[in-house]
Order: C-alpha cells, then sequence, then structure tokens
C-alpha cells in the first residue's frame, strides 16, 4: 500500500539529511498515517481509511466523514475518498426518494 492519505492527497517527501558537517544524503519524510474507521451516518457503519492526523482532524471540523465528503469538490478528493462519497450519495438519494 502507498503511503498517501485518502482524504488529504498528502505522500511521502524527500529531501536531504544534512550532519554537522555539512554532508548531505537523502532521506524521507514519512507522514503521520493513521489507520483510522469514521462513523457513517447515511450509510449506517463505519468507513476504514488510512489518514494522517491533519487528515483527521479535517473531518473532525467539518462535522464527520459524510459532511466532509459532501462539502468537498470531487477533484479535491482521492479515488478511496471519491468511492466512499458516491456510496454515500447512492444511499442518501434512495432514501430521500423513499419519502
Amino acid at each position: 500500500m502507498a503511503r498517501v492519505c485518502e482524504i488529504t492527497g498528502k505522500k511521502v517527501m524527500s529531501g536531504n539529511k544534512v550532519s554537522h558537517a555539512n554532508n548531505k544524503s537523502r532521506r524521507t519524510f514519512a507522514i503521520n498515517l493513521q489507520e483510522t474507521s469514521f462513523s457513517s451516518e447515511t450509510l449506517g457503519g463505519k468507513v476504514r481509511m488510512r489518514v494522517t492526523a491533519a487528515g483527521l482532524r479535517t473531518v473532525e471540523k467539518n462535522g464527520g466523514i459524510d459532511a466532509f465528503l459532501n462539502s468537498t469538490a470531487d477533484r479535491k478528493l482521492t479515488f478511496a475518498a471519491r468511492r466512499v462519497k458516491r456510496q454515500i450519495e447512492k444511499v442518501s438519494s434512495s432514501h430521500s426518494s423513499k419519502a
């Protein structure tokens, strides 16, 4: 699995490790990925995603995974987040047509 946040799209970055003698060697800057399950009220269950700590705070600030995905444009979401958004839209549209 790639080290990519499924909410923000952040990836591992690379740069130089610089010693006290100013020698430079390549290194990677890993992101703070967490395996998290979000509770989706629309889907009636949990959605598992690999997100960064910053992505987790973003989702919580926007009022949960359902509200975050509905308020975010598709072009800003990763493939996995778009797939969950489609599931939420499908369930919410079937609930509104039954009412």
